[in-house]
């Protein structure tokens, strides 16, 4: 679900939009502005939310980008079994079972309380809180 559209010259760095489907954090973006009756370019370097991988393109200053919806949610984790966690969300007592990031093996045990993020429909913990 795209939360809103902004054109290519409005993506800060810090902005998240969807770089081929994928929620990505802006990191850069330069724009160049061409000859007299040419249209700015914009190089915009990004970081994909999910994976860490790095995207570069280059797009018309005037055409639109997809900013995505992230929900954040925090969750009580319930058990941990090998790199899966088991957390109930603390607002509708559902419960989801989550990956467990690299960087937060050591960090988290059964009972913390953690936040999770619903990026268009991937659900991935973020921190502990």
């Amino acid at each position: 679900m795209v939360h809103k559209l902004i054109s290519a010259v409005e993506a800060k760095p810090g902005k998240t939009i969807l770089v081929d489907g994928v929620a990505c954090v802006v990191k850069s973006n330069d724009v160049s502005k061409t000859g007299r009756h040419g249209h700015a370019k914009c190089r915009i370097e990004a970081v994909s939310i999910i994976d860490g991988k790095k995207k570069v393109f280059i797009i018309a200053g005037h055409d639109r980008l997809e900013c995505p919806m992230i929900i954040k949610n925090n969750g009580q984790i319930l058990s941990i079994i090998e790199d899966k966690a088991s957390i109930m969300d603390l607002k509708s007592y559902e419960t989801i079972e989550l990956p467990v990031p690299e960087e937060l093996k050591e960090q988290i045990k059964d009972g913390d309380q953690v936040e999770y993020w619903d990026v268009e429909g991937v659900k991935m913990i973020k921190r502990k809180v």
